[in-house]
């Protein structure tokens, strides 16, 4: 028996969890207000996992739930305190080995905030007001104009 790997991130009122166990069978997961259980049987050799993650802070085990598929078991985690960041899943600092952070799916939503445009917004509302107005005269620029021919101009070879 060992622990199933898993990837976990944070949001404003959730803490994800993904249990990386493909083709997973008698999947049991228990909700407690500060504590997770996993357990499942794992592969086509029904290898036994069992994960105990003392949690950082208190959920909501009542609004808490997991979906599996083929691949993996999902646990979305109802934080007892919304709002609150999670600096880390475990209550202890220790490094678990079958433990890493979802950078995929992370998200620095602390500094969030309806009001304030994040720069991209800001940046893509100055190109949208930048271009297009007719009724500014733009300087002239010499051969602009000018109808003769250029050397990009002339006719392309046929392809074979």
């Amino acid at each position: 028996m060992q622990p199933a790997s898993a990837k976990w991130y944070d949001r404003r009122d959730y803490v994800f969890i993904e249990f990386c166990v493909e083709d997973s069978k008698d999947v049991n997961v228990n909700f407690e207000k500060s504590k997770l259980t996993f357990s499942c049987l794992g592969g086509s050799d029904n290898f036994k996992h069992l994960n105990e993650i003392d949690l950082f802070n208190n959920i909501d085990p009542n609004e808490s739930k997991h979906k599996r598929t083929d691949r993996s078991i999902l646990c979305c985690l109802r934080k007892g305190e919304s709002g609150q960041a999670w600096p880390r899943l475990t209550k202890e600092r220790a490094k678990l080995n079958w433990l890493s952070v979802d950078f995929n799916n992370w998200k620095d939503w602390e500094d969030d905030s309806d009001e304030d445009m994040s720069n991209f917004d800001r940046f893509s509302e100055m190109m949208n007001n930048m271009g297009g107005d007719e009724d500014v005269d733009l300087p002239e620029v010499d051969g602009a104009d000018d109808d003769s021919p250029d050397s990009d101009d002339e006719k392309m070879p046929d392809l074979e």
